[in-house]
């Protein structure tokens, strides 16, 4: 099933971090509640739900990005209910078996963009680490999965967040951009409650010496199988 994504021509438009996340999100076997902090034009939840069938969720406090999800979700035929308003105000009445999350997470420096949909959704100081974590850990059930993306500079950071929540980071992925690069993210799978050993599994090489896509990210991409539209919202 070919996914179609409207998105502005102007503002913030997904990447390949939420088609790998994806990716990554699938292993873990989607199904129950599931929620998408920070949702976007809705990238992550439209694509598992054409795969998984579960209950979803989203919240997102960009109005424009809310607009774009509202329809992105209509075209594709997905049932997901979605709330704008920020995270601090999401009371919703359920607990989630899973959460996913492709957050800001960029550290304020001098090249920050003007564009306010841009700059909300990269850097950090706009849905803080620890609020993020927090939140989720709350609204999750026990033994749930919080599935995200960051920072891998900011690995030290996050660990320490998730002990302090009580989620266990049992996955962790990190994200090369070839394999003599550092990474320069970081998936990772944390479960509420959770007495499991931290699993470092093999990273994703994003590209290859000759810089075309390794098979591990193609792969992505093919079963992601999004098409962009760039396009005033309503």
């Amino acid at each position: 099933m070919k996914l179609f994504l409207y998105q502005s021509p102007d503002g913030y438009c997904y990447n390949s971090d939420s088609i790998f996340l994806y990716a990554f999100a699938k292993e873990f076997n989607i199904r129950g509640n599931v929620l998408d902090i920070g949702c976007g034009v809705g990238v992550i939840s439209s694509l598992l739900a054409k795969d998984f069938k579960a209950n979803y969720y989203a919240v997102e406090k960009q109005e424009q990005m809310y607009n774009y999800a509202v329809k992105n979700f209509e075209i594709n035929g997905l049932s997901v209910e979605i709330e704008h308003t920020i995270l601090q105000e999401y009371k919703p009445d359920i607990v989630f078996d899973y959460i996913v999350s492709n957050p800001p997470f960029y550290k304020v420096d001098n090249n920050q963009s003007p564009n306010i949909s841009k700059n909300i959704a990269r850097y950090e100081h706009h849905l803080p680490l620890s609020l993020l974590i927090a939140k989720s850990a709350k609204m999750l059930k026990q033994r749930g999965y919080f599935i995200f993306c960051y920072d891998a500079w900011q690995i030290d950071d996050i660990m320490s967040e998730l002990k302090s929540c009580n989620l266990q980071p049992e996955f962790v992925k990190f994200v090369h951009p070839k394999a003599n690069k550092e990474a320069k993210i970081v998936m990772i799978a944390a479960r509420k409650g959770s007495k499991a050993k931290c699993k470092i599994m093999p990273p994703l090489i994003v590209f290859n010496e000759d810089g075309i896509y390794t098979a591990e990210a193609s792969r992505a991409f093919k079963n992601a199988n999004t098409h962009s539209i760039k396009a005033i919202s309503d």
